[in-house]
């Protein structure tokens, strides 16, 4: 970080993993079994107001570009996915794991230079899933289930809403974007620390649909965020994409672990390999 502020704790950022472990991870394999602290269906919240200058800060650095790994998700079985601006941004080349030791090189990243957010392009995708993009939706202590591949492994959280903060990204690029932000409710058992690698994996709603974008964590705080989902279709009509794709099963907190295994199985859900300059390329 550039400086400290007491509480703000950090983005997934620090990609810890090099691309040649990344290798050895088979991206099909089941995660663990999750650990359920609060299956209780949420009591209805107010809805969430528009973004506002008095939303809270959040202040994260944005590391140089090193070699390592995110998560994505299928957008079009045409072959567009959605992503974190940060994994991908600065990379030699970037890829995407489809089998253990295999990965597909993709053909075009486009980066929205207005929040943290890029799409990435390949011949094709196995299986899209749905957007729902409505900010209209968002009530305070909704579920979300955030899908990838935290610390290069298989595995998920979910978390409730808590209310709209300002995303402040000092260092490699600054911008400030609109981001909604989560409490973390439980994970896959086993996972500790971190979630880096899950940035750029989909939050989904319980009725299946991608409603955010997993970009940030603040660890300490027992927080996730995800990119507003106004900043999703600003990049697709920039970009002219047109997502068409289909909803995962409903999502509880009893069935998202192995619901997050079959849509990782599908590729509809990957890792995302991002080669440095300099690095060895895929």
């Amino acid at each position: 970080m550039l400086r400290l502020v007491p509480d703000w704790l950090l983005y997934i950022i620090v990609i810890a993993a090099v691309v040649f472990v990344l290798f050895r991870v088979d991206q099909r394999a089941d995660a663990p079994e999750v650990y359920r602290p609060d299956s209780a269906q949420p009591e209805p919240g107010a809805f969430l107001p528009p973004p506002s200058m008095y939303d809270p800060e959040v202040l994260v650095e944005v590391g140089p570009v090193a070699s390592g790994m995110g998560s994505a998700f299928a957008i079009s079985e045409e072959g567009w996915w959605l992503t974190a601006r940060h994994v991908v941004d600065g990379c030699q080349q970037v890829g995407l794991i489809v089998s253990r030791g295999a990965a597909v090189p993709v053909q075009e990243v486009k980066r929205a230079l207005f929040a943290d957010l890029a799409l990435l392009r390949t011949e094709r995708a196995p299986a899209a899933l749905a957007l729902d993009t409505s900010e209209r939706q968002f009530q305070v202590g909704q579920r979300a289930f955030h899908v990838g591949f935290p610390q290069g492994r298989p595995g998920e959280a979910y978390s409730r809403l808590i209310g709209r903060e300002t995303l402040v990204a000092r260092g490699r690029y600054d911008l400030e974007e609109p981001v909604l932000a989560w409490a973390e409710l439980g994970r896959t058992t086993g996972l500790r620390g971190s979630l880096a690698g899950i940035s750029g994996g989909p939050a989904f709603g319980a009725n299946g649909q991608v409603i955010g974008v997993t970009i940030a964590e603040s660890a300490r705080r027992g927080r996730v965020y995800t990119a507003s989902p106004s900043s999703i279709t600003r990049l697709l009509r920039l970009e002219q994409v047109d997502a068409q794709g289909a909803p995962a099963p409903r999502l509880t907190a009893d069935n998202y672990g192995e619901e997050s295994d079959d849509l990782r199985r599908q590729l509809a859900v990957a890792q995302v390999v991002c080669v440095a300059p300099g690095d060895r390329p895929l």
